[in-house]
Formats: structure tokens, C-alpha cells, sequence
């Protein structure tokens, strides 16, 4: 075998760990998602809880506008990402005693349901977007 394919083989080797290792750690969060909890319902089952709780409660509107607000979030994890925003707007929404699901619980919801690692870009996508959300900057910095 001469040298170059012997390295192109060490190549892949090392591409397909690498490939398996992202997977692995994604599948594995995925895992954790559906372990239950404390309570013995899982952060799936509560976030599916409050989607269903909240379904007849959201307007053409707030629909659109969350549209908006996942809008940044890469395709293929749009719609991942929709169904938990939307829980949380969801919970904010049911807890406030609101009839149906406005702007600002759409704000208040997105801010509560983003990691703290992303408030960054968070923060410049609603300016970048002219979204108000001085109200809620209380818990952006907590």
C-alpha cells in the first residue's frame, strides 16, 4: 500500500469519529430530553402539555410572529425549535390568566425559553427586528 492512501484511510478514520461524536452527542441530548423528571414527566411531555394546553389561544398573529421569531434558527431545527418557543409563549400566556396569546407574551416567551448562552444574539436579532422588548431586559439580566 503506498503512503498516500495509508493517510487518506487515517483521513476518513478520523472524519467518521469526528461525524459519530457530534451525532452521538446530539442523540444523547435528545435522550436526556425524554428522561423523567422529578415529577415523572419528561421536558417533552411538558413542553407537548402546554403546546396542547395553549393551542385555542393562538391568533393568526401570534403565529406569524413566531414565525418571526424562529426565523434565525437554521432550517432543519425550525420546527423543533417553533414547538418549544411555543410551549414556553404557551405557559407565559396560561399562567398570566390571558384569553389568548399576544405579542407580548410571544417576547416574554422567547426570551424565557432562549439560553442564557444566546442572549447575545438574541438581543441584536430583536433590535435588528426594531422588537421591543424593554419590559422583559429584567430577564435577560438576571
Amino acid at each position: 500500500m503506498s503512503d498516500w492512501f495509508m493517510y487518506f484511510i487515517i483521513f476518513w478514520a478520523i472524519v467518521m469519529l469526528i461525524a459519530m461524536g457530534i451525532g452521538g452527542f446530539f442523540m444523547f441530548r435528545k435522550f436526556l430530553k425524554i428522561m423523567p423528571m422529578g415529577d415523572g414527566k419528561s421536558k417533552l411531555d411538558w413542553q407537548n402539555y402546554w403546546v396542547e394546553r395553549s393551542r385555542h389561544m393562538w391568533t393568526d398573529e401570534a403565529k406569524e410572529f413566531l414565525a418571526v421569531l424562529v426565523s434565525p434558527v437554521p432550517t432543519p431545527f425550525r420546527d423543533i425549535a417553533s414547538h418549544s418557543i411555543a410551549a414556553r409563549i404557551g405557559q407565559v400566556a396560561i399562567e398570566s390568566g390571558a384569553t389568548e396569546v399576544t405579542k407580548e407574551h410571544c417576547i416574554e416567551g422567547y426570551i424565557r425559553a432562549t439560553p442564557k448562552r444566546d442572549y447575545k444574539s438574541l438581543i441584536s436579532f430583536l433590535n435588528k427586528k426594531q422588537i421591543d422588548y424593554s419590559r422583559y431586559e429584567h430577564l435577560i439580566n438576571k
